[in-house]
């Protein structure tokens, strides 16, 4: 599973969708391993920028940030990645979400 966080420090995720300028990807495979650090041209004084955020992340399966808008959550889907919202230190935003997707496998035994 490819994960991606919304930061600007690389240290916490703290950024909504559309003004993330600097993502971070992961992938996942019982262990969690750094793959690189993306960045998004992102026009500071304009709206609605997620699907750029989106296109960066086309790869990824899943991608954190503090918050996103309804037509952001809309091109996820299409895109078939999902929107999670999160923020704080990025190890601890990743690991809540992985603790989650194994209990949930873990409860429906698949």
């Amino acid at each position: 599973m490819r994960l991606a966080v919304v930061s600007s420090d690389g240290e916490n995720v703290n950024l909504h969708l559309g003004k993330g300028k600097s993502v971070y990807v992961y992938d996942y495979d019982e262990e969690l391993s750094f793959v690189e650090h993306r960045f998004v041209e992102i026009a500071e004084d304009s709206k609605h920028q997620g699907s750029k955020v989106l296109k960066a992340c086309e790869d990824c399966d899943v991608l954190i940030s503090v918050q996103f808008g309804f037509k952001s959550k809309m091109k996820a889907e299409d895109q078939g990645i999902k929107l999670v919202m999160d923020e704080g230190p990025i190890d601890e935003v990743l690991k809540r979400y992985i603790d989650h997707v194994e209990f949930m496998k873990k409860d429906l035994n698949i």
